[in-house]
């Protein structure tokens, strides 16, 4: 299923987040993984999902 993140590319953009299973709440953010990390880790979520929100959205279309 397909999430909407507009709003955490908006507040987020550029930086690395820790998520929660719902792939929606924020429990971490900073300018690299390890930050986001240990600030989800510190709240007490061991295991979250790390990615990291682009600075900029581009699209694609056509071969190479």
């Amino acid at each position: 299923m397909a999430h909407d993140w507009t709003k955490l590319y908006k507040k987020y953009k550029g930086l690395w987040v820790a998520l929660l299973d719902d792939e929606k709440t924020v429990v971490g953010s900073g300018k690299t993984a390890n930050l986001a990390m240990k600030q989800a880790q510190i709240d007490g979520h061991l295991s979250p999902i790390l990615t990291r929100i682009p600075d900029s959205l581009n699209a694609f279309v056509g071969s190479l």
